[in-house]
């Protein structure tokens, strides 16, 4: 079953190590700023199903962002990423989530602060975090692409996540289409039983 996936900004705040370090399990801290878009493909298995992951990594910086938003067509999931050690990147999250809720219906949303390995350099609490996180109804994760923490455990439970509701979705539509065949069935019943009567009285 393939889920595409898709990590937004803000900028330099370690979306592509993370993606690298859930990818390829590796780190590098001289990572290029990404320029446009980049992503990543990786195959998990999910309770005994094999799920493809393709994992699109959009560029921050403002002049990317026309370029990014027609990334939002078709994804299952958006993964917002903001530096613990950076408020204004954690301030920035309100309008990230604006914007998918502009450009996105029904698409799963996380929140993750990211290197989160220095207690000394952390400037985002995180009961703020949380907190902000229960009153948008998005799940919020720390993670340290550099230090390797948290990170396949946040992909794994955003990917359960996605999983879930494609599959709610996948129950609802299919519902929806039994409601409209029986419709159909009985109004052409209803149609032929019109018919028959306009026969016999004439």
């Amino acid at each position: 079953m393939p889920a595409t996936s898709q990590l937004l900004p803000g900028h330099d705040v370690g979306k592509s190590s993370l993606l690298l370090r859930f990818a390829d399990n590796s780190f590098s801290g001289s990572y290029i700023t990404t320029i446009g878009v980049d992503f990543k493909i990786r195959t998990v298995d999910i309770d005994g199903e094999r799920v493809k992951l393709q994992i699109w990594d959009t560029a921050g910086q403002e002049r990317f962002r026309t370029i990014t938003s027609t990334y939002y067509r078709n994804t299952h999931g958006v993964i917002i990423v903001y530096d613990v050690t950076n408020p204004e990147s954690f301030v920035n999250v309100k309008r990230w989530l604006n914007e998918i809720t502009q450009n996105c219906d029904n698409v799963c949303k996380i929140l993750v602060g990211n290197k989160n390995d220095d207690p000394s350099k952390k400037q985002v609490d995180s009961q703020d975090a949380m907190h902000f996180g229960e009153s948008v109804g998005v799940r919020v994760f720390e993670t340290s692409a550099k230090e390797n923490i948290n990170v396949e455990e946040m992909f794994m439970a955003f990917t359960h996540m996605v999983l879930r509701t494609k599959k709610q979705s996948q129950s609802r539509a299919e519902r929806e289409r039994e409601r409209e065949k029986e419709t159909v069935d009985i109004n052409s019943h209803r149609h032929r039983e019109r018919r028959k009567r306009g026969k016999k009285c004439c």
